[in-house]
């Protein structure tokens, strides 16, 4: 098992890593939209989904990885109202279509609106 650790995604905010590579997958913690430089929150589902993405992508290139080669993921939403807007973002990163779950959730950390962990293959 290989810890994956990166600056370029919000570091763990509790007693987990942001991902593990075992068997050639990489199985990534949730991405809340949290810029790692500024440790702000984006306004809004669409930033918040993208910077949710955006970190996601961190953790995917920190493995040797890449969102071409996600077949699942799983995202979380603090309102099921906020769907349609998450997805105009979430398949501008996500092009090839992995399996996904999407769930509303009663609350998020830090109070964001979305979350997303990946699971993709490493390597070639």
């Amino acid at each position: 098992m290989k810890v994956i650790e990166t600056a370029k995604a919000p570091g763990a905010i509790g007693p987990y890593s942001q991902g593990y590579v075992v068997n050639g997958m990489l199985f990534a913690s949730g991405q809340i939209p949290v810029n790692p430089v500024t440790g702000e929150i984006p306004e809004g589902i669409a930033a918040q989904a993208e910077q949710s993405c955006l970190n996601a992508g961190a953790i995917l290139e920190a493995a040797g990885s890449g969102f071409d080669k996600v077949f699942k993921t799983t995202c979380y939403l603090a309102n099921m109202q906020d769907f349609a807007a998450f997805n105009e973002v979430y398949a501008r990163f996500f092009v090839s279509k992995p399996a996904r779950s999407c769930v509303a959730v009663r609350d998020l950390p830090k109070g964001v609106l979305c979350e997303i962990e990946v699971t993709a293959l490493v390597g070639d």
